[in-house]
């Protein structure tokens, strides 16, 4: 049986409740609003689990804070009491590497965030009404917000790191990283960075899809390119 994961005292069966659960509470607070009680115990618990446990308390923390992390997205944000601040990303806390290879998929993912939010707010641009656009799969109309892209098979974003890891002839454990800003860990080589944004922008056929849904692998398996689909200009 599969070992649940707790985090400050509350016990979740996978980690995509996990994920929701610190979402929601992210996502009830206005930007510089500072946590209550209940919501401070729950993300401290992030921190509980954190291989830098000392080094993010410091001096000891004063409170929790709805930081703007990069993108103009929310964060929750440490403010300690002598006043020094800094970011922690639940999602890298929960979803926290397994392997060499899961840590270089993620920095690479990282490294084309500003590639899928522009194929994103084009998208919306070119075809929004009333600030909404159709799922590519359902025709369902949906915001900005309940939408995100998504790499369609064969080549899934999994695939294409993989890929380039075996074009380049890569060894994942000599990967250099940095990390920003409390966020996701980041390709330290800017050269090889860019090589992946190229790689990755000629093998990705990507879709605007409804955050919630599935699609089915087995059908997408059997289609090639289609007019459907967006790419990274």
């Amino acid at each position: 049986m599969k070992k649940p994961i707790e985090i400050a005292g509350n016990k979740f069966t996978f980690k995509k409740d996990a994920l929701e659960f610190y979402k929601k509470i992210l996502n009830s607070y206005e930007f510089g609003e500072i946590l209550n009680s209940s919501d401070f115990d729950n993300v401290y618990g992030l921190i509980e689990i954190h291989p830098q446990k000392k080094e993010k308390i410091g001096c000891g923390i004063a409170h929790f804070r709805i930081g703007t992390a990069k993108f103009k997205t929310k964060s929750f944000e440490i403010v300690r009491k002598d006043g020094s601040t800094e970011f922690l990303s639940y999602t890298k806390r929960i979803n926290k590497p397994k392997n060499e290879f899961s840590r270089f998929r993620n920095a690479c993912r990282q490294a084309i965030q500003n590639d899928l939010i522009t194929v994103k707010q084009n998208f919306f641009k070119e075809n929004a009404i009333n600030s909404k656009v159709k799922c590519q799969e359902s025709g369902e109309l949906l915001t900005y917000e309940d939408l995100s892209v998504d790499h369609r098979q064969p080549n899934t974003f999994s695939v294409i790191v993989d890929r380039f890891i075996e074009i380049k002839g890569l060894n994942v454990n000599e990967i250099e990283y940095l990390e920003i800003g409390g966020g996701p860990n980041e390709i330290a080589d800017e050269g090889l960075k860019g090589e992946f944004r190229e790689y990755h922008k000629g093998k990705a056929n990507l879709r605007l899809v409804k955050r919630e849904l599935n699609l089915s692998r087995a059908y997408q398996g059997r289609i090639g390119k289609t007019l459907k689909d967006l790419t990274i200009e």
